[in-house]
């Protein structure tokens, strides 16, 4: 769970529990990036052998939105479909079937609303994730390579704004050691901790469980055009 640990989002997550915005009442996580890259046998084009777009790409943000908003989906709606990408491919006869771009709401249990706007054709796009928290005193922004944090309090209507922009700079050798801005690192350090006993568990199974139980809602939910209780699949 790599996105946990890029270094602008962990302030953005350390600053949104230490209350800046208030009470957490929405949040949004925007990914426009680039479609997905040729892998061995083009194994990643298929949801049979990946589980979905939903599953396979963001379960890394449903495990953000339940890290931030700290408690469990209870309800999901996914309008997604293939649009763009891969459209004049061809394996064996069978063209590929993954989500390429959707919108996906998450209703949590503790009354956050949550959203995923994913675009797999917007390679061009300034920053790749901008993770939004909104609370009743503020909202917090977190723009990613970028690396900024942009504050903005609530001032009431037509006042002067007072909105705060914050760098959060990582190292460039770090950089350059791994992908996911400078996370590969990081959560390699935090695991070795943990493996040698000299840190905590950070991620458990269940974090993963839970993520990927979120896209598979998700990818049932585009495909059948309904919301989908979690219920439904045992949660």
């Amino acid at each position: 769970m790599e996105y946990r640990y890029m270094p602008p989002a962990a302030e953005f997550i350390r600053q949104v529990h230490d209350g800046r915005t208030g009470k957490l009442q929405m949040l949004s996580i925007r990914e426009h990036r680039f479609p997905f890259l040729p892998k061995v046998g083009d194994w990643n084009r298929f949801s049979e052998n990946t589980g979905g777009t939903m599953v396979e790409k963001c379960c890394h943000f449903f495990d953000l939105m339940r890290l931030i908003t700290q408690s469990e989906a209870v309800r999901v709606y996914c309008s997604g479909a293939m649009d763009v990408n891969h459209l004049d491919e061809s394996y064996d006869g069978r063209r590929p079937d993954i989500i390429d771009n959707s919108y996906t709401t998450v209703d949590f249990a503790n009354g956050v609303r949550a959203m995923l706007d994913l675009s797999m054709f917007a390679d061009g796009a300034e920053n790749q994730e901008e993770i939004t928290a909104v609370g009743d005193k503020a909202r917090l922004d977190c723009l990613i390579p970028e690396g900024s944090l942009v504050y903005s309090p609530r001032v009431g209507f037509r006042q002067p704004k007072a909105v705060e922009r914050s760098h959060v700079a990582v190292d460039e050798t770090v950089l350059k050691a791994g992908s996911h801005h400078g996370s590969t690192y990081y959560e390699h350090q935090k695991f070795f901790a943990a493996v040698c006993g000299e840190g905590p568990v950070e991620v458990t199974a269940q974090d993963g469980l839970m993520a990927v139980a979120i896209g598979t809602a998700a990818e049932i939910s585009a495909r059948e055009k309904r919301v989908v209780e979690m219920s439904e699949l045992g949660f």
